[in-house]
């Protein structure tokens, strides 16, 4: 919907089929513009949980009320259906398309058919009383999220807003953050925003007093870390003492190369085939929040340390599927790229991992042996992409000197899927690339 649509309609609670979304605040219906006081007078079915139909004068709003089960999100299409031909109103809170009713709605029913009527959300609230630029705030919501959810937002200087799930979360958050080397950040709690009880609570998370809070609140950390705390960049290539490993770690410089070679754009998914110590699907996903990985690996040891450490760096998402490849692949999701960092030699894994990889999607291996390393060799003749050999040397003591200790040297196939179509137009069945020409050469091509 753009717009001039979204204009043209945003009162039109009568639309066939259509379902209003009211947005609406602390400060109850006295806060609402007319517009939407005028939808929820007309509605005949009112919906929403039992605090914000509190918040709506009886006389004023006739229609029936219902209050949202739980679990909410499978109840919704029954819940509709059940009162179609009617004009629904449901309430949010806040902005209902901000960590709201208003994405459920959309992803359930469809977004052509919700007539949205937004109202300030607490952040934007916080960042009004904070004086915070709301552009440049980081927003992380732990409602039905885990605590480790945070990691990856944590950063000295960093301003964070939390949404909050209920009265314990800001103690919960500040043992999080005191035990995870972060107890001298400021935690501010911002209570019943815009509402006539609105109230701040302000404290370090080393020193936090308040055990339980107004259930209806926002967190505004001022990130500080602790003296001699890791410090984890934004950047792939995290130290390599940030993952708890059993030595099957695809180590930091490396692991950042691999990085770059996969590419990770917002909302792909990557599969990371032996996932090892889960370096690879970490990093890949902290690159940005939108991004998914799942991780295999055989061993189930491993596999509880991949979910440790994804929960230690702040992706708790990644998920990780236990068991040996190819046979663990059957079933999962397509993916935009896949790393193979073990296993290269078990019997079809290439070969699945090929087949599963759509048109566009990059595939990248690394290996340190010459069994796998053959085979890469093989894979490369057949498919093209790139070989390259990765060599780190790490300076250490040598007596009273310092010399050169050699890491064994990591060679990397990295190639990107076209279908037999799209190689033939560069690669030979009776076409060639064309020839770039330096000035003031014959026929030379440009390497």
């Amino acid at each position: 919907m753009n717009g001039a649509t979204g204009g043209a309609t945003a009162g039109a609670a009568s639309d066939a089929g259509a379902i209003s979304v009211v947005g609406i605040g602390a400060d109850g219906w006295d806060g609402l513009p007319e517009t939407s006081r005028r939808v929820l007078r007309a509605a005949e079915v009112l919906i929403g949980a039992p605090r914000q139909l509190d918040l709506l004068p009886g006389g004023d709003c006739p229609g029936e009320r219902i209050a949202w089960p739980s679990p909410l999100r499978p109840a919704v299409p029954g819940l509709l259906a059940a009162h179609a031909g009617r004009a629904i109103a449901v309430l949010a809170s806040g902005d209902p398309s901000f960590y709201g009713i208003g994405r459920t709605l959309a992803e359930t029913v469809g977004a052509d058919r919700l007539r949205i009527h937004p109202h300030p959300s607490s952040v934007s609230y916080a960042c009004a009383r904070l004086g915070w630029p709301l552009e440049e705030t980081e927003t992380v919501s732990l409602v039905a999220r885990p605590l480790a959810a945070l990691a990856a937002v944590l950063h000295p200087g960093r301003r964070v807003l939390v949404l909050g799930e209920g009265p314990e979360t800001p103690a919960d958050v500040a043992a999080y953050l005191r035990d995870t080397g972060w107890g001298g950040t400021r935690i501010r709690v911002l209570e019943q925003l815009g509402g006539p009880r609105e109230r701040l609570l302000d404290a370090t998370a080393e020193t936090w007093p308040y055990e339980r809070t107004d259930a209806l609140h926002l967190l505004a950390l001022d990130c500080v870390r602790d003296p001699g705390a890791l410090r984890l960049g934004a950047a792939p290539g995290l130290p390599d003492e940030a993952y708890e490993h059993d030595g099957q770690l695809t180590k930091r410089y490396v692991r950042a190369a691999t990085l770059a070679a996969l590419a990770p754009a917002p909302g792909e998914l990557l599969w990371d085939v032996g996932g090892g110590s889960g370096s690879l699907g970490i990093e890949w996903m902290r690159t940005h929040r939108a991004c998914r990985a799942v991780a295999i690996e055989k061993d189930p040891v491993r596999a509880a340390r991949i979910t440790r450490n994804a929960d230690a760096l702040g992706v708790p998402a990644l998920r990780v599927v236990t068991g040996p490849a190819p046979e663990a692949l059957a079933g999962l999701p397509t993916p935009d790229a896949i790393f193979v960092g073990g296993g290269l030699t078990a019997p079809g894994l290439l070969a699945a991992c090929w087949d599963a990889l759509p048109d566009g999607g990059r595939f990248v291996a690394n290996t340190v042996t010459l069994e796998s390393e053959a085979l890469l060799a093989e894979a490369h003749r057949r498919h093209g992409g790139e070989l390259v050999r990765l060599a780190v040397a790490t300076a250490v003591p040598v007596g009273g000197f310092t010399g050169w200790r050699q890491a064994m040297p990591v060679t990397q196939w990295s190639v990107t899927k076209r279908s037999a179509t799209k190689r033939s137009a560069t690669e030979g069945t009776g076409t060639q690339r064309p020839v770039t020409r330096r000035p003031g050469t014959k026929g030379s091509e440009e390497g």
